[in-house]
């Protein structure tokens, strides 16, 4: 607590609320007890300046374009590790030692196969399901398998079901992918690192050997670590609120899951693709962005500004080299699509109509061409991203359950429907 307070008058009544300081960031008024001094909330629809929770992990400056994991510069963490000790850092809070690393390693790798009986629970779904169907299915259906992890009192079960969600959601998801295109599992194999492993199990068929290209492996292993995790977006207050009901860490995963598919939000990237697509070429820049000016045109530029970033996404950069990479390792560094996303990058950084709105790229607006490159179908896009952010919910979710300020989630409403009326029976209506 900072010691400085805001008043606010009601009614003519002067009342003091504590103003409360964070580590980096805007201090926060704190309102919890507005309702029992005044008799009245305060209404913010979408939560845009309401603090939900107080949080360790990650922090955003949407006005600078920074983010940090546990106050690592999300560039650093990428560049200069990998996924891994990432989930660690996310997880526990600092960066593991090379033995506390290669035992983290181990630990997730001996957990990646999931139960056999799974197997069985696939084929109940139509061979056309989309894979976010699946995956909300599945990663819920865990409690019903490991159901010797879902005490959340327990501090080992939730260890356990921590490791074997980052584990095991990979599997189910290229389980998911394999069942889609109607291709036979494939096992993780262990002697592979987290991004190999996952490749292998979307991309290998038992008739032949596959190689995982490391190329492609790096490509897979940042997207995993610059999604693995952003403050308190909707997923993520979608786990969090399911878990302070007490639910099993499968069922908030699920939940959050079922969030990330909305196209609002976890459907960002295949809609920036689209858009590139209907471009199509360079020369037809101007066009779109005469269109997208224009108020009475529907046409939207998609992968520009951000509900938080007002500045450049610093994910977006690290995404354009790793999109740059992957279409020069497949002999296609004159890709169209990335021309097009480049001329149309320096048009926005450059445009006064850009500018003024902040509308920067966001990492949308290179992950959708780097995933088509790697060869995963649009559908399977939000699928990945859950992949990435599952270790995010699981640390937001673990610090949820044993932050002791914590209560059930219960927001208040703002009614405007009738007020009290007389009932009719229905012979007399």
């Amino acid at each position: 607590m900072s010691g400085k307070t805001a008043t606010l008058i009601v009614d003519n009544k002067s009342i003091e609320f504590p103003v409360l300081e964070g580590s980096t960031g805007p201090e926060v008024i704190d309102i919890s007890k507005l309702y029992a001094l005044t008799g009245k909330f305060t209404y913010d629809p979408g939560f845009t300046s309401t603090a939900s929770c107080a949080s360790t992990i990650t922090y955003i400056d949407g006005d600078e374009g920074i983010l940090r994991y546990r106050g690592y510069p999300i560039q650093d963490v990428a560049e200069g590790g990998d996924f891994i000790e990432c989930c660690y850092l996310l997880l526990y809070g600092e960066l593991p030692s090379k033995k506390q690393k290669t035992d983290f390693e181990t630990r997730v790798t001996r957990h990646t196969m999931v139960h056999e009986q799974m197997m069985r629970f696939f084929t109940g779904f139509r061979r056309d399901a989309h894979p976010m169907s699946v995956m909300v299915a599945s990663v819920g259906a865990m409690a019903a398998f490991y159901h010797d992890s879902t005490d959340i009192t327990d501090p080992m079960a939730r260890e356990i079901a921590s490791i074997r969600m980052i584990a095991k959601v990979p599997t189910l998801a290229a389980m998911a992918y394999k069942y889609h295109i109607g291709q036979p599992f494939i096992y993780p194999q262990n002697d592979l690192d987290y991004a190999s492993n996952f490749l292998r199990m979307c991309f290998a068929v038992p008739c032949e050997d596959y190689k995982v290209n490391p190329v492609f492996a790096r490509a897979m292993d940042r997207i995993f670590t610059l999604h693995a995790d952003h403050e308190q977006n909707a997923s993520t207050s979608t786990v969090r609120l399911a878990g302070s009901s007490g639910a099993n860490p499968f069922a908030c995963i699920a939940a959050g899951i079922a969030c990330l598919w909305g196209p609002a939000h976890g459907g960002a990237n295949e809609a920036a693709l689209k858009m590139l697509e209907e471009i199509g070429t360079a020369d037809r820049i101007p066009e779109f962005v005469a269109r997208a000016k224009d108020k009475n045109d529907s046409f939207r530029l998609m992968g520009f500004g951000h509900r938080v970033y007002k500045n450049y996404d610093p994910r977006a950069k690290i995404m354009q080299q790793t999109s740059k990479e992957v279409l020069a390792e497949i002999g296609h560094a004159d890709d169209p699509l990335l021309q097009v996303a480049i001329e149309l990058e320096k048009v926005a950084l450059h445009d006064e109509y850009f500018i003024e709105r902040k509308l920067y790229p966001n990492i949308d607006f290179y992950s959708g061409i780097t995933l088509r490159a790697m060869g995963f179908p649009t559908s399977m896009f939000t699928v990945l991203f859950s992949v990435a952010r599952t270790v995010g919910w699981i640390a937001q979710w673990k610090e949820m359950i044993e932050d002791p300020e914590q209560r059930i989630g219960r927001p208040r409403q703002l009614y405007k429907g009738a007020a009290e009326r007389t009932y009719t029976p229905l012979a007399k209506r």
